[in-house]
């Protein structure tokens, strides 16, 4: 079989449906015609994830689907192109031991629960800011736009030490980055102009470094310019964009659950709960589906994956599957399994910001639906715009009254 990866008519939160009923490891053909293996189960997945026989280094593995491909370019050019990058300098989340944790090394710090629980004040300060412009827009307002990309850029820039009056002109280059029917030429400008401007200020932050991260990172030396830029670009794109579109599409499932915004609303101690549930219900990471390759022979849930095959592990079947999680299609929000989703990966290259993601959603949410008790969809769900075509799953606008 071929990477299913479209949802079903009318099923804005589901896996698409042709991953139901696979084994935990199917064979799977690539677009360069490699037989290599689709993981759906949770077990293999976690397996696959945290083997270090299995190598995310990019030359390594090949692409279950090509982005940014033209109707007039060939496959064989466009694969080749993919199959062939080797990870530039600072891009931490195309490597292995021991490159990956000395840069891991360096970021962990920044992200530990006892550091990011002192920005909780703070991001509560955005979130409420937030609010009043949502409620200053009228009705109806646009979700995405005026509260949670705004929240999710803020907090990210603060963070990192990127200009917020900067946020257009990032967030556009990324938009094209991330989506997978941008024609190539347009992909590759886009991902130039974020990397030039990330470069341009870590130079700037040579001669006058401040006490964010990244003016942190250059006073400590370790770190070459391109190192830099890069480990900033994935930070300032992971910070963002994935935590917004988790803030949108799950106020678009609760909003679409009544029962269970109820109980939000009635108990905020499930908050958090409440998040691990929908990060496994919806499991952003649509497309961008981690790709694994052999270095040797390795058995996975009884199979053989041979070395040199790609494994691809679909992380939305994954968090479907019902061995680790009864009645999986429920979105139960007090479900005692919910830690254990796959949502932000898992092993060496598990999301290094999980923490950061969770306090702003858990914020958001608790402040949204405090705020506005009557807030419910201006239009139709069938209305609601999806991002089909893009590494994350998520709305491009998400209209509400109140």
């Amino acid at each position: 079989m071929t990477l299913p990866t479209t949802r079903a008519h009318g099923c804005p939160f589901d896996p698409p449906p042709e991953l139901a009923p696979l084994e935990p490891i199917t064979p799977l053909r690539y677009p360069d015609g490699h037989l290599g293996w689709l993981v759906t189960g949770f077990t293999a997945a976690r397996t696959v994830l945290s083997d270090p026989r299995f190598s995310n280094r990019p030359e390594l593995r090949h692409i279950p689907v090509l982005e940014h491909v033209p109707e007039a370019e060939s496959v064989t050019d466009a694969v080749a192109e993919h199959e062939t990058d080797e990870a530039m300098p600072g891009w931490f989340v195309n490597m292995d031991r021991p490159e990956h944790t000395r840069y891991r090394r360096l970021l962990t710090r920044y992200f530990t629960r006892n550091r990011l629980a002192a920005l909780e004040p703070r991001i509560e300060e955005i979130t409420a800011a937030q609010l009043r412009v949502l409620a200053d827009a009228g009705r109806p307002a646009d979700l995405v736009s005026t509260f949670a990309m705004p929240i999710s850029s803020t907090v990210i820039c603060e963070l990192l030490g990127v200009p917020y009056a900067d946020h257009e002109r990032f967030q556009e280059w990324t938009r094209t980055v991330v989506d997978l029917e941008a024609p190539r030429a347009e992909a590759d400008a886009a991902f130039e102009a974020l990397y030039g401007y990330l470069a341009d200020l870590v130079r700037d932050k040579r001669t006058r470094a401040g006490d964010d991260m990244l003016g942190e990172l250059v006073a400590t030396g370790e770190l070459t310019d391109e190192e830099l830029a890069s480990i900033a670009m994935i930070l300032l794109v992971a910070g963002y964009e994935p935590t917004a579109n988790m803030i949108a599409l799950g106020a678009f499932a609760l909003l679409e659950h009544p029962a269970q915004l109820a109980q939000i609303r009635a108990d905020p101690a499930i908050a958090d709960n409440a998040f691990d549930e929908l990060m496994r219900y919806l499991t952003i990471a649509h497309q961008g589906a981690p790709n694994r390759a052999a270095l040797e022979d390795v058995e996975v849930a009884g199979v053989l994956v041979s070395a040199g095959q790609t494994v691809t592990v679909s992380l939305p079947a994954a968090n479907r599957d019902g061995a680790a999680f009864p009645d999986p299609d429920e979105l139960d929000l007090t479900r005692a399994e919910a830690g254990r989703h796959l949502g932000f990966g898992h092993g060496l290259h598990q999301c290094l910001g999980q923490h950061l993601a969770k306090i702003q959603v858990r914020i958001a949410y608790l402040e949204l639906f405090a705020a506005f008790p009557a807030l419910r969809l201006a239009v139709p769900a069938t209305d609601v715009p999806l991002r089909e075509h893009s590494t994350n799953r998520g709305v491009r606008e998400l209209l509400v009254t109140w």
